[in-house]
């Protein structure tokens, strides 16, 4: 397929199905975790590494994606990954222990990994960057019917069968989306076939994989201090080497350098301090509507419904404010008020009128919803078409760690204030969980003074069409390059 018209038609609704199984997933588990501890007959708060596992294995996977998809086409890699992702699934699905959960997810996690950056990375190569903003809200917004879906989805499914149940959903989509890429998948190559960063790879892996374990359980106090002491430096030593590697070596994995772009570098440092923030609230909302609140799974799965819908919503709107205010004015107005609305569930507890709940989801979904749309972008703005696969993987990646590690330090937090009481006790745990919220906003609104550093005119030629660098090569030339 090489008409351009064609492929812009079915592209964005190829990587929204994907990122909708992906969303889908996540949220599905997150309702669940509560029913899987207790079949699993461990504590909710420990089961955290079902999630970060999952999040881990995006994060070390990604740094791959763009290698391959210059290395293989994007079409192979994103039907190699889509497949991986609906097996483990179902392996997900059969654990019979936590160990074997945690792997299966790790495993899901690497095949996500290849989803997302390689259908962003088609994206942006696809559509100009005039047009890209309204290319990613329409692969947002069919995308975010997977939280909207998955909490109150996972709710009943925990209610009325097994939590098992949630892991299979993920098959009949994973059919549907592996059709699409069989399709209607463009196949675009690099020009340059890179040799793989092999050494590189290990250094940024195992410097990312120890510092996300280490924050895990770090967390559940399992660990010494000293012992806590000199598995970080012997990560930081892993990434400082990664660093001094990259910028001696001609084909880096990540390559350093680009953080000389002005926007990209702002992008990725307040957008890794936002998702610092917001990465914990997947995990720590559910917990406290049902252990803090007593709530059942599937009430607990309406009430994270409006946040998703109030996401939807603000789609619509995104790119007229970003027009009219511009990305700077926008997101540091906005990162504040992300903060505020995580701080706003410090006050939820026993007790809490619904209808409060529900106002605060809805401000929350409504401010994030605008906040990634335009992180999301920006990134792109100042980046020459040859650097547009490195880009994705560099945003990729970051944006997947900083999740992680908001997630951990959410339910360090939590369980630092949580103590010896036990998790069965809603007063105890609904104070340990909002110092976590506590936590969370504040990460937060650090971003905000990231944000605030950029140029009244960044981000023009996405939200207002004017182009400040070279325009993307049409789509045939990139085809065949």
């Amino acid at each position: 397929m090489t008409d351009p018209s064609i492929i812009k038609r079915y592209l964005p609704w190829l990587v929204a199905t994907a990122l909708f199984m992906e969303q889908l997933d996540a949220t599905i588990v997150n309702t669940a975790i509560p029913s899987i501890a207790a079949s699993l007959q461990v504590t909710p708060l420990s089961l955290k590494s079902v999630v970060t596992s999952y999040i881990l294995g995006l994060a070390v996977g990604i740094p791959l994606s763009g290698w391959m998809a210059d290395r293989f086409g994007t079409r192979r890699v994103f039907f190699i990954a889509i497949s991986v992702f609906t097996f483990a699934s179902v392996l997900c699905g059969l654990s019979l222990n936590a160990q074997m959960m945690t792997a299966a997810r790790l495993l899901q996690g690497l095949g996500g990994a290849m989803m997302m950056p390689v259908g962003r990375l088609a994206i942006v190569r696809t559509f100009p960057k005039s047009e890209l903003l309204g290319a990613m809200n329409f692969v947002i917004i069919p995308a975010l019917i997977g939280p909207l879906l998955g909490p109150t989805v996972g709710g009943l499914i925990v209610h009325w069968t097994s939590w098992r149940v949630i892991f299979f959903v993920n098959v009949p989509v994973g059919l549907a989306a592996l059709y699409l890429v069989w399709k209607h998948m463009p196949d675009y190559q690099g020009v340059e076939k890179r040799p793989l960063d092999v050494l590189g790879l290990i250094l940024f892996s195992s410097g990312t994989a120890i510092l996300s374990w280490l924050l895990e359980v770090f967390g559940e106090h399992s660990l010494d201090y000293l012992t806590a002491g000199l598995l970080l430096a012997l990560s930081v030593g892993l990434l400082g080497g990664y660093a001094w590697h990259a910028l001696h070596t001609k084909y880096p994995l990540l390559r350093i350098t680009l953080f000389k772009v002005r926007t990209f570098r702002i992008s990725v440092a307040g957008g890794f301090l936002t998702r610092l923030g917001v990465g914990g609230l997947p995990f720590l909302l559910p917990l406290l509507y049902q252990l803090g609140l007593g709530l059942p799974a599937w009430q607990s799965g309406l009430l994270m419904m409006p946040a998703a819908m109030a996401a939807m919503g603000m789609k619509m709107f995104a790119p007229k404010l970003l027009a009219r205010f511009g990305y700077r004015n926008i997101l540091t107005a906005n990162t504040v008020c992300i903060g505020l609305t995580i701080a706003l569930f410090t006050l939820v507890g026993p007790g809490t009128p619904f209808y409060v709940i529900v106002a605060i989801s809805l401000a929350q979904g409504f401010f994030n919803s605008l906040q990634f749309s335009s992180m999301n972008t920006l990134a792109y703005a100042d980046i020459e078409p040859q650097d547009s696969s490195m880009a994705s993987t560099m945003s990729s990646s970051f944006q997947q760690l900083s999740m992680s590690f908001g997630l951990a330090a959410g339910s360090i937090v939590t369980a630092w204030f949580l103590g010896p009481v036990a998790q069965d006790n809603r007063v105890a745990v609904s104070q340990a969980l909002h110092h976590g919220f506590a936590t969370l906003a504040a990460m937060t609104l650090l971003s905000s003074v990231v944000f605030w550093r950029l140029r009244r005119n960044d981000g023009d030629s996405i939200s207002r069409g004017q182009v400040k660098v070279k325009e993307a090569a049409p789509v045939e030339q990139q085809m065949n390059g």
